[in-house]
């Protein structure tokens, strides 16, 4: 059965992406070139595997003997797999475009009936979605807008690998300005960093990582295995964070993109882990062994463990009161910690499988919402001493595999599951009754981005009056002295 799941998800705020993203035009020489050093890029990835496969390979033939229909092989099948390697090495011969870089075959240059979908406005946010279709890996990008109620698929990237996890973030190394990109782990040890305000790229901005390559004498940098969780650091802003099934957390510099520092030791895995809001040197690590550890990153070592009642899979700061952290575990937990004591402050059993998603409302003060493989989505009020459930639903998402909150709307979140058929939504709770008769009145009335800008039009407004007002004051004057004149 081929796969069809949303395996991860995140948020772009509002106001960061490109009103017109940028389109990506490869001439064909520049398109043979990417396909060839990708091509001896693959070649020389683990060649102690590929020498151990090609023995194994030709130890069973040898075994087997050759085929009875040898002579018959009319498609050729017994080379197919030496001559795909050069399927593609003469794609120069197939795209002839002219000087203007455009297909001479296609002659219609009416525009795009569609045009406008393209463009992306101030009050939009971007939704991404790792998704996985058969044995292809796709970064979608989608546009979501509350107030029109619009949502749909603005473009998508493909990927070279099953996307595990997505981290937001605006630094780019190359560039002082702020940036629209996107973090991605996977199956492979590279983190690949995407530049999401460009249209049909290849390639990722940057890497982080490097495999070792016996054929180029190139060492290892980075992790061993799976990234299975990214964090970035919004006080350090050229700092990242990854946790790997190779046991290690890596703290990476985007400046020169090598890991300056490993923490540990774990004993399992690493897969989950979230910087503090506000102390920079302070991160949240979740492994399989059940340990959630507080890390002062200017140390190695944990300052405060905590063992869980299962496998850890997320962590979460809370961010209305910092003094508190949230994790949930594989036997369907949800414990809540105080950083300066030992012991949890409550747990609940939450979901009767793993809680795959965790996460917690922007805006509205101890609006939790869980997900779990076993397909359900529960809404917890968090903000009292025993956690209570204000609402659940089973989805009909199949199991859901990841969930994230609107950075700009305390009630919307996505959900992502594993249904062919039905494998994503925007959650908006605010749509059900329970949630929002429970929480619409905790919801700050402004966020600060709102306060500023409704200062600026109270700004704007304040100077319209005084220049109405200073008019009107000149034209009466203006009539004293007229009727002052008519007097005389």
């Amino acid at each position: 059965m081929e796969a069809n799941v949303i395996s991860c998800t995140a948020w772009v705020k509002k106001g960061v992406a490109a009103a017109v993203p940028e389109k990506v035009e490869l001439r064909p020489d520049e398109l043979e070139k990417i396909i060839k050093e990708t091509q001896a890029a693959l070649a020389s990835d683990d060649d102690s595997d590929g020498e151990a496969a090609a023995s194994k390979t030709q130890s069973n033939t040898e075994s087997k003997g050759e085929s009875s229909t040898a002579g018959t092989d009319e498609y050729n099948f017994k080379t197919y797999d030496n001559e795909s390697g050069d399927m593609y090495c003469h794609i120069s011969n197939i795209a002839t475009f002219g000087k203007s870089g455009k297909d001479p075959l296609i002659t219609n240059d009416e525009e795009d009936s569609d045009k406008e979908d393209d463009i992306i406005k101030a009050d939009d946010n971007l939704v991404l979605f790792g998704h996985v279709e058969g044995d292809a890996s796709i970064l979608e990008v989608f546009v979501y807008n509350d107030r029109e109620g619009s949502f749909y698929c603005h473009h998508d990237i493909l990927l070279p690998s099953f996307p595990l996890c997505i981290e937001w973030l605006d630094y780019d190394p190359t560039s002082p300005k702020p940036s629209n990109l996107c973090a991605i782990g996977n199956m492979t040890p590279i983190i690949e960093v995407w530049d999401l305000d460009l249209i049909d790229c290849l390639e990722p901005a940057y890497k982080l990582g490097r495999r070792p390559s016996k054929v180029k004498n190139q060492k290892r940098i980075g992790h061993k295995d799976a990234v299975l969780d990214v964090s970035w650091n919004h006080n350090y802003m050229h700092v990242l964070a990854s946790g790997s099934v190779d046991q290690t957390v890596l703290l990476w510099d985007l400046e020169n993109g090598k890991p300056v520092n490993k923490l540990g030791p774990f004993n399992e895995k690493v897969q989950t882990l979230k910087w503090h809001p506000r102390e920079a040197h302070q991160l949240l690590t979740g492994c399989a062994d059940g340990l959630v550890n507080l890390f002062d990153c200017m140390n190695e070592t944990p300052v405060t463990s905590w063992k869980a009642s299962g496998e850890v899979e997320k962590v979460l700061w809370d961010h209305h009161d910092e003094n508190y952290c949230i994790a949930s575990t594989d036997n369907g937990y949800i414990e809540y910690f105080d950083v300066r004591k030992r012991k949890p402050l409550w747990q609940i059993k939450g979901h009767e499988k793993e809680v795959t998603g965790l996460s917690l409302s922007m805006s509205c003060r101890g609006l939790l919402v869980s997900c779990s493989n076993d397909g359900v989505i529960k809404v917890w009020d968090i903000d009292q001493k025993v956690p209570t459930l204000v609402w659940e639903q089973t989805s009909n998402l199949g199991a859901i595999q990841c969930l994230a909150a609107n950075p700009d709307n305390g009630f919307i979140f996505t959900v992502g599951g594993d249904n062919k058929a039905h494998n994503f939504k925007v959650l908006d709770l605010m749509e059900v009754p329970a949630v929002r008769e429970k929480f619409v009145e905790r919801v700050a009335s402004k966020n600060p981005v709102e306060l500023r800008q409704e200062m600026m039009d109270v700004a704007e407004d304040m100077e319209d009056m005084e220049l109405e007002s200073s008019e009107s004051s000149s034209t009466k004057k203006k009539k004293q002295l007229k009727n002052v004149q008519h007097k005389d």
